[in-house]
Parts: C-alpha cells; sequence; structure tokens
C-alpha cells in the first residue's frame, strides 16, 4: 500500500498533485491525516485524509510520501506515527519520497545516508549523510528507494517519478501525455 501522509500546514500542490497522478496510473493511495481526518493545508485549503493516524497500522507499506510545507513538515517529523511508518518502509524496502522541506524528515530519521537527495533551498543541512544535489540542476532526484524533490514547483515531475517507481516509465510517460496536450 502507498501512503501520502498530511499534517496540518502541509502544502498543498506538493501533495495533492501527486496524489492526482498516482491514483490516474491506477495507484491505490491512502492519505492518512495527522492529529485526524480533516487537516488544513499552508495556504488554508481544507483536505478530508482517508484516514486519521491513529488508524495507520501497516507494518509493510510499500512507498510512503511526504509533502512539505510549514508548519507540515516539522508536524511530520514530530509524528510518532509518521516515524514509525518510515521505520517499517526502510525494514520492508518501501520507497520513501519526500518534497520540499519535508526530506527533513528523512534525513532527521537517518534513511538519506549513502543516497542522493535534494530539498528546498535552506534545508541542505537537514538531510544527514546524504549527498545532496543542487536543486537548480537536479530539482527531482530518484536514488534507488529514495525520491526526493526541490519543491512546488516541480511537484508534476516528483509525481511522475513516483508513477515511475512502482508502474514503470511507461506508465508515467502515458500519464504525462494525458494530461499534457500539445496539439
Amino acid at each position: 500500500m502507498v501512503y501520502l501522509f498530511l499534517a496540518n500546514g502541509f502544502e498543498e500542490v506538493e501533495a495533492l498533485c501527486p496524489l492526482d497522478l498516482l491514483r490516474r496510473a491506477g495507484v491505490e493511495v491512502t492519505t492518512v491525516g495527522i492529529g485526524g481526518e480533516s487537516v488544513q493545508g499552508s495556504h488554508g485549503i481544507q483536505v478530508q485524509a482517508d484516514i486519521p493516524d491513529t488508524m495507520f497500522r501497516d507494518a509493510k507499506p510499500e512507498m510512503i510520501i511526504l509533502p512539505g510545507g510549514m508548519p507540515g513538515a516539522k508536524n511530520l517529523l514530530q509524528s510518532p506515527t509518521v516515524a514509525a511508518a518510515l521505520k517499517a518502509g526502510e525494514k520492508n524496502g518501501a520507497y520513501l519520497c519526500a518534497i520540499r522541506a519535508a526530506p527533513m524528515v528523512l534525513g532527521a530519521g537517518g534513511y538519506l545516508k549513502g543516497y542522493k537527495a535534494t530539498c528546498y533551498p535552506g534545508f541542505e543541512n537537514s538531510l544527514t549523510g546524504a549527498d545532496v544535489q543542487d536543486q537548480r540542476k537536479s530539482a527531482v532526484v530518484s536514488d534507488r528507494k529514495r525520491i526526493t524533490a526541490a519543491g512546488m514547483g516541480v511537484a508534476f515531475e516528483f509525481g511522475l517519478a513516483l508513477v515511475s517507481a512502482l508502474r514503470g516509465r511507461d506508465a508515467a510517460a502515458k500519464i504525462k501525455e494525458s494530461v499534457i496536450s500539445y496539439d
């Protein structure tokens, strides 16, 4: 199962764009609300999560996605549910994915050691153990089972990278083609 964690103050586009693309690709994604099912984004958009964090029980997630935004990323960092999910994901070889400020959550847990990663400018020191890539050159970085991205401006590309990881490059290309038409 794929889980996208939402905490109050999350960046709406960084969560909803990848979620939309994954669901278009036929990926079953469950959104998990930290502190309850109703979660407010950093720009005041209220989102109803599929389940509250108190119902999260999966010991073998396939992918975990953390959107950025402030204070959303800090709220994810402080969540025992997110910490448990990442631990279970690491143990079972899940993809651990984060965008903008949220890669700091992966860094704090030691999940980026030995991996290439990127983040929003100013959070590089939070990527403990990572081979930090310049976000101007590598706005989305996929390294084995870690996918990180620099920010809201590349949420679409981040979402396509998630689709590619789970369904393959051809599926990601079909999704991209279906939503971008140059005719």
